[in-house]
């Protein structure tokens, strides 16, 4: 209940955001022309707020509505509000098409029209390299420094043109709602990029050890500094399923990433993270000594067991995609689950199958069926083959109405989930019973 208040909350406000400025803005008596594009200038501010807001990893926002929901809600809002800056700076375009073209000049603008223009010009520079950042093949981090270097030149510039050019502070409302745009603002930036950094201290972990899975993925195990077993004050608390944000510094702003927790919920408040190593950060991961310090933020995400009544769980996995999985399996072993279970992960090899001793073990202890299947088996493999599909799923799901009161978790590469999708929505599963969570979606 108390997550479907949160998420009722949030969406709320979001719906509200935008209409807000209208409201206000009922009784300005302008010329059209002026009153068109003051409305859209500040409805886009109002975007722009939410843009940073959804960005801005706040735990009731990620809890409420989860990752992959907001990272489609940030995209959104993004055109949305690209849309509605090209439309204001149109309205003013058109208003007075000679004198407009003066606005382009950078050198002899005045300083509120410079400021618009840069900010404009970060503003699609920003979805440009958004939606084509695969294509231009930036790296990751390169990426998000830019990202993060644009976002802060559009607010400036925005907020300079609003302040410079003063067409909103002629109105006591509009005036109120980008002071209070502003204010709000500045509270969530100061939190989440220097009020946690100074709190770290809290959030400290230090390596305990690291355990080999394969040849590219091990389990990093982290304990929490100053823990006391008469107190779980310093441990992390989170539900099976969840992540955090995990540095090797207090102060790595932008050195931070993200890993699925994949140990279950227990008492000693120890942490584990199974990462596969394949980029820099990560092997520098598996490099880790024991003892050295580490910072985390979280827990984050709303994909988790925890939120769901059902009969019993589906988990598709695509190879390392099977960490949550693991969360939820080992919380419910310890928790003494009964209902019946699957388990069903999908890997082009052997080594792609992790956990394989630990699951027959969680065999014994749950109620749950487990089907490793290869897409490249080797000669003398008994298991079954090839992707997981309706066949498959046939095999170890109950009948049609029993099957839609399990809930579905699926988690692996977009391309996994989003074929798993394919085959459920097939197979007759609600929407509804069907949870993801992808490893490439930013």
């Amino acid at each position: 209940m108390k997550r479907v208040v949160v998420r009722a909350a949030w969406v709320t406000a979001f719906v509200a955001l935008p209409l807000v400025p209208l409201i206000l803005l009922v009784g300005v008596r302008a010329e059209l022309e002026l009153e068109v594009s003051v409305v859209l200038g500040l409805v886009a501010l109002s975007a722009l707020f939410g843009v940073i807001v959804v960005a801005s990893r706040l735990r009731s926002l990620t809890r409420g509505l989860g990752m992959e929901q907001l990272l489609v809600v940030h995209r959104y809002i993004g055109l949305v509000l690209l849309g509605l800056v090209l439309a204001h700076v149109l309205v003013v375009v058109l208003a007075n098409p000679a004198r407009s073209i003066k606005y382009l000049d950078l050198v002899h603008a005045s300083p509120g029209m410079r400021a618009a223009t840069i900010s404009t010009l970060a503003l699609i520079l920003l979805a440009l390299t958004a939606v084509l950042r695969r294509q231009l093949r930036l790296p990751y981090q390169a990426w998000r420094i830019m990202h993060l270097i644009l976002t802060a030149t559009a607010v400036g510039g925005a907020a300079l043109h609003v302040v410079l050019l003063n067409n909103l502070f002629h109105e006591d409302g509009a005036r109120s709602w980008f002071a209070a745009l502003i204010g709000a603002l500045v509270v969530i930036l100061l939190v989440r990029w220097c009020l946690r950094p100074l709190l770290a201290e809290r959030g400290g972990f230090r390596v305990r050890g690291i355990r080999p899975e394969s040849d590219d993925v091990s389990t990093l195990v982290l304990a929490p500094t100053g823990w006391r077993r008469s107190s779980r004050r310093d441990a992390l608390a989170f539900a099976p399923g969840q992540f955090a944000w995990l540095r090797l510094r207090r102060w790595g702003l932008l050195s931070d990433h993200p890993f699925t927790i994949a140990s279950g919920a227990r008492a000693d408040g120890t942490l584990e993270f199974t990462v596969r190593h394949i980029g820099d950060y990560t092997r520098t991961l598996g490099r880790l000594r024991p003892g050295t310090r580490v910072f985390l933020d979280g827990p984050h995400g709303s994909f988790s067991v925890d939120h769901m009544r059902s009969t019993g769980l589906v988990l598709l996995a695509g190879g390392v995609g099977i960490t949550p999985m693991m969360s939820m399996l080992r919380t419910l072993a310890d928790r003494g689950d009964l209902r019946p279970h699957r388990l069903l992960v999908s890997g082009r090899s052997p080594d792609d199958l992790l956990f394989a001793e630990e699951l027959e073990d969680l065999k014994a202890r749950l109620h749950l069926t487990v089907v490793p299947t290869l897409t490249q088996p080797y000669p003398g493999w008994t298991g079954a083959t090839g992707r997981i599909d309706a066949e498959m799923l046939a095999t170890v799901l109950p009948g049609s109405f029993r099957r839609n009161q399990l809930d579905y978790f699926l988690c692996g590469s977009g391309s996994f989930v989003n074929g798993m999708i394919t085959t459920l929505d097939d197979i007759g599963i609600p929407r509804q019973r069907i949870h993801t969570e992808q490893f490439d979606t930013v």
